[in-house]
């Protein structure tokens, strides 16, 4: 955000070898060794205000394609998971991060980050994790920027400050993992279960619950399948 205030106009890309104090969504640490890619692109007034909310959906579009564009072997899975994790056989291989702040002089800066495990992943935590080469993609940081650059370029363009969201929109949900079955997500206040339908123009979750309502969700730690009579697990252990 310093480079933002002292007037950079943006799309600028930073990376890091090593985050010795990554963080995460809900001020979690993000665990952050070397051989990784850690990379942030600040974008300075990128759209209208009413469309920055779906500027994750961008990222993770980015940033499935990125990984994507690395190889992937017959029967590789890599899908995107609601809200902010890139799925790789089912586990978590990166997770990502914006910020948006308003600047002295008007404008807007918003801060895209992504983690992506290339050769090594944090231990078990509230889902399981894993990294790009244990899964057979054979990349490297600096590959993996390469192919980060361009498709974040591209999402961007489609999403075209926001005139695009429909189009941004319909990629995010045919590489989603879980629209249509059943899903658990822990909110701050107690946990709801139903029907994943899939997200709004805002990238908020749709939820059809048991009496056949649809709860709209902006936040929230989501897992696949239903939690009820699954007794020995705890809550944070991932159906599969």
């Amino acid at each position: 955000m310093v480079l933002a205030e002292e007037g950079d106009p943006g799309r600028l890309w930073i990376t890091a070898a090593e985050q010795l104090s990554g963080r995460g969504r809900r001020g979690r640490d993000w665990s952050s060794p070397p051989g990784n890619l850690y990379a942030s692109a600040l974008l300075v007034d990128p759209g209208p205000s009413a469309h920055l909310g779906s500027l994750p959906l961008v990222l993770a579009v980015a940033v499935r394609d990125a990984i994507a564009a690395c190889g992937l072997s017959d029967g590789v899975d890599l899908k995107i998971k609601w809200p902010n994790d890139i799925l790789l056989n089912g586990a978590k291989c990166c997770g990502l991060l914006l910020e948006s702040q308003n600047l002295p002089d008007g404008r807007m800066a918003v801060v895209a980050g992504c983690g992506i495990n290339i050769v090594s992943h944090p231990e078990p935590g509230l889902y399981r994790a894993t990294a790009l080469n244990r899964e057979g993609i054979g990349a490297t940081p600096s590959v993996l920027f390469v192919h980060l650059a361009r498709s974040f370029d591209a999402a961007l363009n489609l999403w075209d400050e926001g005139r695009g969201l429909g189009a941004i929109r319909e990629r995010w949900v045919e590489n989603a993992r879980g629209i249509g079955e059943p899903i658990t997500v822990n909110l701050a206040n107690g946990r709801v279960e139903g029907l994943f339908e899939g997200i709004d123009a805002d990238g908020v979750l749709l939820l059809r619950t048991g009496d056949g309502t649809t709860r709209r969700i902006s936040s929230g730690d989501l897992f696949f399948g239903n939690m009820t009579g699954n007794a020995g697990r705890e809550p944070g252990q991932e159906q599969e």
